[in-house]
């Protein structure tokens, strides 16, 4: 990898050796998600024993991490129809029929969520070599959508416990860079084997300092998360996809000087990876921990939002 000074040189380099572009056709819509095939998704259910579930995801509510940085707000979530208008305002219905309605306005990333193909470019190029301007429009992304997500994200999941395996308490602290060599200790301290068209939950313990502390810089500031060096084990180990239970996926600050989220520019837009982010995963860990068992079924279907580049989503790990 070049120097610190130096993320344009490294990410060319890692973009050239690590690109699918052309890989499932020019038409393609789904990315590394294609990894996930009928046999995969047998192999994952086959993973149900227990039948106990788990929800991956935060809630949705005022009280979350955003703090307006690039217009990403909280959910504001509004009664349109009450139990006091079913009693006090006459809401006109006949025999005594009444009921309660609601809206939420938010932005589609503001808390567990999946990031689209349509989400980064690099240098002006998305995912498969097209240029950003004829995907990304006014009218939303008009090539990979997070709708054509909507059915196949479901298969075998696996948890990569590194807080645990390689922090203090269960937590990494913010900054700490996971390598390839990290990813490979953890799995190998849990017996289990990553590879094509896995699901990874990689929990680095952030998630579990933010609720005990307070949000803080949780939205956007310091993090565990990935190195931008794991580029070539995202690519080689043909991974469906990869969550983490932090705010950006990868670790930040960022390993270069005047650099933003470069492994994104890599991973995302040649890779073709789909990225989670803001997982919650400390249940799931919890109960992974007391049987040892780090495999699962998993279905993580994004919301069909036609056009979005992101959606939030409520994984559901079955074991």
């Amino acid at each position: 990898m070049p120097g610190r000074t130096d993320p344009a040189s490294a990410i060319a380099e890692a973009a050239a050796r690590c690109s699918n572009w052309g890989r499932w056709g020019d038409d393609d819509a789904l990315g590394t998600v294609n990894f996930i095939d009928a046999a995969k998704r047998r192999e994952g259910a086959a993973l149900v024993r227990q039948g106990v579930s788990f929800s991956l995801s935060q809630r949705f509510d005022t009280d979350g991490p955003q703090k307006g940085w690039r217009r990403r707000t909280n959910p504001v979530h509004t009664m349109t129809d009450t139990g006091l208008d079913a009693v006090h305002g006459g809401q006109g219905f006949p025999h005594g029929f009444g009921g309660a309605d609601d809206v939420i306005a938010m932005p589609l990333q503001c808390s567990t969520q999946w990031d689209g193909l349509g989400h980064i470019f690099d240098h002006g190029v998305a995912w498969n070599g097209r240029p950003a301007d004829q995907v990304v429009t006014s009218a939303g992304d008009l090539v990979t959508g997070i709708e054509h997500l909507a059915a196949p994200v479901a298969g075998r999941g696996v948890l990569l416990d590194v807080g645990r395996v390689l922090g203090k308490d269960g937590e990494l602290p913010d900054g700490f860079a996971i390598t390839e060599e990290h990813l490979a200790a953890t799995a190998a301290a849990h017996g289990i084997v990553v590879g094509r068209g896995d699901i990874v939950c990689v929990r680095t313990g952030q998630l579990t300092r933010a609720r005990r502390d307070g949000w803080g810089d949780y939205a956007g500031g310091p993090a565990p998360g990935l190195s931008f060096t794991t580029a070539g084990w995202l690519h080689r180990t043909e991974i469906a996809a990869i969550a983490t239970d932090t705010w950006g996926f990868e670790v930040r600050p960022n390993e270069f000087e005047n650099a933003f989220q470069p492994l994104h520019q890599v991973v995302i837009p040649h890779i073709g990876l789909l990225i989670g982010e803001m997982w919650d995963l400390d249940a799931l860990a919890d109960h992974c921990a007391d049987d040892g068992v780090h495999e699962f079924w998993l279905t993580a279907a994004p919301l069909p939002v036609t056009g979005a580049v992101g959606s939030p989503v409520n994984p559901i790990a079955i074991k």
